[in-house]
C-alpha cells in the first residue's frame, strides 16, 4: 500500500533542481492581471536569467517588478515529481560585462533563439520547492 508523501525542499535542493530543466515559466502582473509565460533559462550564481525580446517579460523587468518564477517535473503518472518556486524582483542587464556573460550563456529566447537580445535577471530573494510522490506503508 502506498501512501502520498510532501517533502519541502532546502534551497540548495532547489538550487541543483533549477539546473536540471531548461524551461521554466515567470509569472508577472499585466494590467492588475495575473500572465505566466514561459521561457528557456540559466541559472547565474544565484540569478535566474532568460532571453527576451521587447514586449511583456522585457517591462516587467525594466520596471524593477517583483515575478515569480517556477520549475517542476513530474512522471508520466502524475504522482510522483517535484515543484521549485523563486521569487524575487527582475531587472533588465544593463551592465556590458553582465549581459555578455548571459548572452554567452547556453540560454535561447523562447520563440526567438539567439535573435532576442535582451537579458532578464531574476534575483532569488525567496526559494521554496517541494518533492511529492507515493510512499510504501508497512
Amino acid at each position: 500500500m502506498y501512501e502520498p508523501t510532501m517533502k519541502t525542499l532546502s534551497a540548495a535542493e532547489c538550487v541543483q533542481l533549477l539546473h536540471q530543466v531548461p524551461v521554466g515559466r515567470i509569472g508577472i502582473t499585466v494590467d492588475a492581471l495575473p500572465v505566466i509565460l514561459p521561457v528557456n533559462f540559466s541559472v547565474m550564481g544565484d540569478e535566474i536569467m532568460f532571453r527576451t525580446n521587447p514586449g511583456t517579460k522585457l517591462a516587467a523587468a525594466s520596471a524593477g517588478t517583483v515575478v515569480a518564477f517556477e520549475v517542476d517535473w513530474w512522471e508520466e503518472d502524475g504522482c510522483s515529481g517535484w515543484s521549485v518556486l523563486a521569487q524575487g524582483m527582475a531587472y533588465e542587464v544593463t551592465d556590458p560585462f553582465q549581459r555578455e556573460a548571459a548572452l554567452a550563456a547556453p540560454i535561447r529566447a523562447w520563440a526567438s533563439g539567439d535573435r532576442a537580445d535582451h537579458v532578464v535577471r531574476i534575483e532569488m530573494r525567496k526559494l521554496t520547492g517541494r518533492r511529492f510522490g507515493p510512499q510504501a506503508v508497512p
